[in-house]
């Protein structure tokens, strides 16, 4: 329905986290074309601290190594300086980048003589203390209490065989939790009332990040509020979660919250990898040790987003979080991706503007790799860290190559954050689904993985219950709520939280008009729609058509539908009826929404059938409304309150008194959440299962 974009990347390489050869000149840029192409062997013209090239991993490459570490030793021990060295861009291992330095005096020679430096590991061939050992030993227990440890590196076989028997059979232990404006469910696969315990998290200084991410976490959170609080233990724990409260006002600190939390995994992978790799280097020939510690492919993170600004945000988000001493591609990026964010007058709710503002584009992807110094955007997917699309630009990459598609760089997603499911909906639902179906897939080519480094769970086919999935949005559905029991469903556990609809939104209208819910007989929710159509046919349209026509301007019934399909249905039987009409929906063109507006306001069209979806991509405005019917109950309140606003302001122009003014809202016991959003959780049990059939507020 936005706009469209083009982008992506697809295809294989012979080494998990080397880069791919760009077969279009449009990589090479750092474009993603339109038919994306992510293919085997490619490289990169990057700095060579950025790229990583696979290297032998036989023992003669460790016992070259370990002599060279001896010849190091032995050069520091005389006394001798440091000689100059330069970084080359080759790895032992392809899940990260080591630097590999090579003795400027004898580079022009064979260039056999090397020093092994790891990233962020320092000399791991000087003789240990007994006060490093004991300092390691500490850390090794930190370890052994970390979420990551216990969660991605050493979990417990017998209880994750436990668990996943729990959840094949659909069995989970649930805890309601105290939560701070809402409702908080824990569930875990387990008997096991210890699993339902939580660590009390009140800042990010609480949370087990990683040295360097602390200063920054501490300045950019603070304090977390007590909504914060209720999720943050899940959130950093590994656990599932399905925010269903955000708003414009909360969205920020969660985006930092999630995105910290991403940076904490990729840091914590990134160091066991390369502590891992100088472990293998200083092994001895006879030595058989087996580390594993990596997935399929490299990429880890995966932020399903609604728009490129909001693509943006994350990486702003990123950033501030996280010092970089270089960010390439990030002038590109922004040029592409980044738009003023004032292009809307203040009229415009708080929630349309934070969607709409700034580029609105929703057909992206682009991939993000991390390295030691360095973020660098427009990586292809094989060689990022972190891929941040919408769910249509990624199913577009999926599906460019009709003969072959290529999923497999979603492989070994470990986390999942998709940031406004509540704005996925009002697009295509069928291209989250899309996307969630094909994560954590068994790769359908090796793309050069070293299967000796896989983590036994991703061999076993488990990775769709290890991965962490964090959802937020502004407010829950059917659709939301099936995504949650069909792919959250982590061994450690899931919260749901739910914003408090005690009272509802009706409450808080001061319009003066009497709103009338009526309910009409649905037998299944697969047969609804017919049910609903035939009421509005039979009952709703007959009381339409007898409502007295002014001299002067029109009965001014404005009908709002929130699916299209229902949309269509109820336009097509008007054709042959007496009454005058208008339409609006998304597909509208803007001179017939313009004709259809003021036809409407002078009263010559008596009836205007308006979308859901034309109102979440335009809030118009629309004068001339005296008489609601509301086809459907809108999922988003925000929606219910706006249109019932129209006949407010028509009374404050005088145009019809409170009296003449009236809602119509016609429901079935399907809508449950959507009308507890509206009348309160505390009557929406009566509306549902009570004998009468029709609620009047005022």
């Amino acid at each position: 329905m936005r706009g469209r974009g083009r982008g992506g990347a697809r295809g294989g390489r012979k080494n998990a986290f080397a880069p791919a050869r760009i077969e279009d000149p449009a990589d090479a840029r750092g474009e993603y074309p339109s038919e994306p192409e992510i293919s085997s062997d490619s490289s990169d013209a990057s700095s060579a601290e950025d790229e990583e090239e696979a290297l032998p991993t036989s023992k003669a490459y460790h016992s070259l190594l370990q002599s060279l570490a001896n010849r190091h030793t032995a050069n520091t021990a005389k006394g001798e300086p440091r000689r100059k060295r330069r970084k080359l861009d080759h790895s032992p291992f392809p899940d990260v980048e080591s630097e590999i330095e090579v003795d400027a005096e004898e580079e022009s020679d064979s260039g056999e003589e090397l020093d092994l430096e790891p990233a962020d590991v320092g000399e791991q061939e000087e003789p240990v203390s007994d006060v490093e050992s004991v300092h390691d030993e500490e850390e090794q227990q930190r370890e052994l209490n970390d979420a990551f440890e216990a969660h991605f590196e050493r979990p417990d076989e017998n209880e994750l065989a436990m668990r996943l028997k729990a959840i094949s059979e659909n069995q989970w232990t649930t805890k309601k939790l105290e939560a701070a404006g809402g409702r908080c469910l824990l569930q875990v696969p387990s008997a096991d009332e210890k699993a339902l315990s939580r660590r009390r998290l009140k800042s990010p200084r609480d949370v087990r990040l990683k040295p360097r991410l602390v200063e920054k976490a501490q300045k950019a959170l603070g304090v977390f509020n007590a909504v914060e609080q209720s999720i943050a233990p899940s959130l950093f724990e590994y656990q599932d979660v399905l925010f269903g409260a955000r708003t414009p006002k909360n969205a920020g600190r969660l985006r930092d919250m999630a995105s910290l939390h991403a940076l904490n995994h990729i840091l914590k992978t990134r160091d066991r990898v390369l502590k891992n790799n100088s472990k293998l280097a200083a092994a001895s020939d006879d030595v058989d040790a087996e580390y594993r510690d990596q997935g399929f492919t490299r990429p880890k993170i995966l932020f399903l987003l609604e728009t490129k600004q909001a693509c943006v945000r994350v990486v702003d988000s990123i950033t501030r979080l996280h010092d970089f001493e270089q960010q390439e591609n990030k002038k590109r990026f922004l040029d592409s991706f980044s738009l003023p964010e004032d292009k809307f007058s203040d009229d415009k709710p708080d929630d349309f503007r934070e969607l709409f503002e700034g580029n609105d584009e929703n057909e992206f992807r682009v991939g993000v790799k991390l390295t030691r110094k360095t973020l660098k955007l427009y990586s292809t997917f094989y060689n990022s860290d972190i891929i941040l699309a919408s769910a249509l630009g990624l199913r577009r990459a999926i599906e460019s190559n009709e003969k072959k598609k290529d999923y497999d760089f979603l492989s070994s997603i470990e986390m999942v954050i998709m940031e406004q499911a509540d704005a996925t909906l009002m697009q295509n639902w069928e291209h989250a689904e899309f996307v969630f179906e094909h994560l954590n897939l068994q790769p359908k080519e090796t793309h050069g993985c070293d299967f000796s480094r896989v983590r036994n769970w991703y061999l076993d086919g488990h990775a769709p219950y290890v991965r962490q999935t964090i959802i937020f949005s502004a407010f829950l559905t059917p659709k939301i709520n099936t995504l949650y029991n069909k792919h959250m469903r982590n061994v450690t556990g899931r919260l749901k939280y739910t914003a408090d609809y005690t009272s509802g939104i009706i409450e808080s209208l001061a319009y003066g008009i009497k709103q009338t819910f009526s309910r009409f007989d649905s037998p299944s929710h697969l047969t609804d729609p017919d049910s609903r159509f035939k009421y509005f046919s039979s009952t709703v349209l007959p009381q339409i058509t007898r409502f007295p026509k002014p001299p002067q301007g029109g009965i001014g019934v404005l009908v709002y539908v929130p699916s299209y399909l229902d949309f269509v249905r109820v336009r097509n039987s008007l054709v042959d009826s007496d009454l005058s009409y208008a339409s609006i929906s998304e597909y509208t063109d803007l001179t017939d929404v313009r004709k259809a507006r003021s036809h409407f306001m002078s009263g010559r069209h008596s009836l205007l059938l308006y979308t859901g979806r034309a109102h979440h991509f335009h809030r118009y405005h629309i004068r001339g409304v005296k008489r609601v019917v509301f086809y459907g109950v809108p999922e988003n309140p925000r929606f219910y309150d706006e249109v019932v606003g129209f006949i407010g302001k028509t009374v404050e122009r005088g145009e019809v008194s409170r009296a003449e003014g009236s809602v119509r809202v016609c429901f079935s016991k399907w809508e449950r959440l959507e009308l507890e959003r509206i009348v309160g959780s505390k009557r929406v049990g009566k509306m549902v299962g009570d004998r009468g059939d029709v609620f009047d507020f005022i």
